[in-house]
């Protein structure tokens, strides 16, 4: 049956072709958790023959993947010693102008993320930047997306930045015998990084000026309202039930407060007794109608703050994830609210609040949400954490003895691989016992630290850039390219780079790194020159995505807290993503100029 061709591809390559276009549809289409469709991706390989149970596996076993779970320990130890909130509190300033502002962002940010987890960095930037633009002055919607941007470029600057690059690093080690050093991309990356920086500056009209989504949030009596129940009142005894307030016209009873004792959420059997305080969320004008349908009156004045009725309860910021299960629904019809101890007392999207019951609202990704609940929610191990975006939930480390220990440890790692006294691996390896040692973070920290989905999904990308290319399929598009392309190498460089930079648009850069490294790798080959340089433009490439919100989880965070459109990403991403591409090439050639194979 393998032997069968079609169209110049065997069964198993087409299984490959079709289980690949699967998982890009499925990724794009639907909401289902992306390492379970990396899983599925290599149970239809493993299952089909197209690849043994050793091949099915190795990415398991990948260098680059191990490495990335050990950074995921030593990450922990300098977040749980406060390395990342010094860099922010001592790196921002107080600068006079725009261009100025970014460059004070951006430059920062990228050096933060040519060592660490892009995704950590941003989500430690957004809620400091947010505060930092209104002290400039500057609506955040203009420093946001530039924060992103950074972000993803400043992970191309060292192997250890971004996964792609040690991925795409790991294989061609396999396939050459020869290790990249951990600052091959560094002058390439830096170059691209400067060259960003000043379109940003230069197409600062193509970002939009938006206000922040929180901002309709400010006044607390904009979207509550209290009610005392009279001693008199006929419900006196009755559950809110059966008064009929546990979901009124235009809201709902989010908290009651009987004399010192404070009862939110609020369960439908909770007794009404006179003189309870009644705290209504939602569309106030309506609200107020209780005052004649109940026989309710108006309370003397307004406890409900920001600054809180109880310690135990306050109210919280979140955006709607991509990809969250709670779009397109109502809070008002899932048990969301139940379940996680939580109720939600407005809706904002785009900056604006919006006009009706929150609860009857049907959510939107990237709509801000005004929620009640616990202060000690422990938002990154929950399940909330594929639903809602909290930038309220960072915990403020000490600044101390352990900030420079773990610290110290961070930079003898890098030196240590870059001066090739020892690999990466063995460097990574250390760095984490380290960080365990000096107690820079407990066992429990660094567990929790380590991201099993992300490895699950880098584990199913390496699988994948195996099966294109051990079926062939790396071949033929390598002779396609040629054959379209003619020989001339930088041709052929554009046209492969430009392929995987469209494809990261839309898929893991991660997956885009591992599927396009056999077709750069054979193309370079057979052109007859050493895929170094190849290699290391399309680690450029598959990084560079700037096009769409969902091209990156930098990308993600940012979109909720700016107020942004998608459209806003393809304004001033598309001239981005050409922009860098250009760069990329270009410094690429001149650093290491192509050089015919021996």
């Amino acid at each position: 049956m393998e032997s069968i061709y079609f169209l110049g591809f065997n069964l198993n390559a087409w299984i490959t072709i079709l289980t690949v276009l699967t998982l890009f549809s499925v990724l794009l289409f639907t909401k289902i958790r992306s390492d379970l469709v990396f899983l599925g991706a290599i149970a239809v390989l493993f299952l089909s023959g197209v690849l043994d149970a050793k091949e099915a596996f190795s990415g398991f076993s990948s260098t680059s993947v191990v490495v990335i779970a050990v950074l995921f320990v030593v990450v922990a130890g300098l977040m749980h010693t406060g390395v990342l909130q010094w860099i922010v509190k001592h790196l921002l300033g107080q600068p006079n102008s725009y261009s100025k502002a970014v460059v004070r962002l951006m430059l920062p940010v990228a050096a933060l993320s040519s060592f660490l987890s892009n995704t950590t960095v941003v989500a430690l930037f957004v809620g400091i930047v947010k505060m930092w633009s209104k002290k400039l002055n500057i609506s955040p919607s203009k420093l946001l997306i530039p924060l992103s941007y950074a972000a993803g470029m400043g992970g191309v600057c060292t192997l250890i930045g971004t996964p792609p690059n040690l991925i795409i690093s790991s294989l061609y080690a396999e396939h050459t015998g020869n290790a990249m050093n951990v600052f091959a991309t560094t002058i390439p990356g830096l170059f691209c990084l400067c060259i960003g920086v000043l379109s940003i500056i230069a197409m600062r009209r193509l970002l939009p000026e938006r206000k922040a989504p929180e901002a309709a949030f400010e006044s607390t009596g904009d979207y509550t309202v209290e009610f005392l129940v009279p001693s008199d009142n006929t419900h006196i005894g009755q559950t809110v039930s059966e008064a009929g307030l546990t979901d009124v016209r235009g809201g709902s009873l989010i908290e009651i407060i009987h004399y010192d004792d404070i009862i939110s959420p609020v369960p439908d059997d909770e007794i009404l007794m006179g003189g309870d305080r009644l705290v209504f969320a939602g569309q106030v004008d309506e609200i107020l109608e209780l005052r004649r349908s109940h026989g309710l009156v108006n309370a003397d004045h307004h406890v409900f703050k920001m600054s809180e009725v109880d310690l135990n309860r306050q109210l919280r910021t979140a955006y709607v994830n991509f990809g969250s299960s709670l779009i397109n629904t109502a809070i008002g019809d899932t048990t969301f609210e139940k379940d996680n101890n939580m109720t939600l007392v407005a809706v904002s999207r785009k900056g604006e609040r919006i006009s009706q019951s929150p609860r009857s609202v049907t959510l939107q990704a990237g709509d801000t949400l005004l929620l009640e609940c616990p202060p000690k929610t422990n938002i990154k191990t929950s399940t909330l954490s594929s639903q809602l975006q909290f930038f309220d939930s960072t915990e403020v480390a000490n600044i101390g003895k352990k900030t420079y220990i773990s610290t110290s440890i961070m930079i003898a790692m890098v030196v240590l691989s870059a001066l090739n006294i020892l690999p990466l691996l063995q460097c990574a390896f250390i760095a984490a016992a380290a960080m365990l040692f000096f107690k820079c973070c407990n066992v429990d920290q660094a567990m929790k630290a380590i991201n099993w989905d992300i490895l699950m999904v880098f584990a199913g990308s390496v699988v994948l850039g195996l099966a294109i290319g051990k079926t062939g399929i790396a071949e033929r598009l390598a002779h396609g390219v040629l054959n379209t392309c003619g020989t001339n190498p930088i041709i052929v460089m554009i046209a492969i780079c430009l392929a995987g930079n469209i494809t990261t648009e839309f898929i893991s850069n991660t997956a885009a790194g591992a599927m396009f490294f056999p077709i750069m790798y054979e193309a370079a080959e057979k052109l007859g020159y050493e895929p170094y340089p190849f290699m290391i433009a399309m680690m450029v490439s598959v990084s560079s995505c700037f096009a769409t919100p969902i091209g990156s989880p930098t990308h993600m965070l940012v979109y909720g807290p700016g107020g942004y459109r998608f459209s806003d990403f393809i304004r001033i991403g598309l001239p981005m993503n050409l922009i860098i591409l250009a760069s990329n090439i270009l410094i690429v050639n001149i650093i290491y100029p192509l050089t015919p194979l021996q």
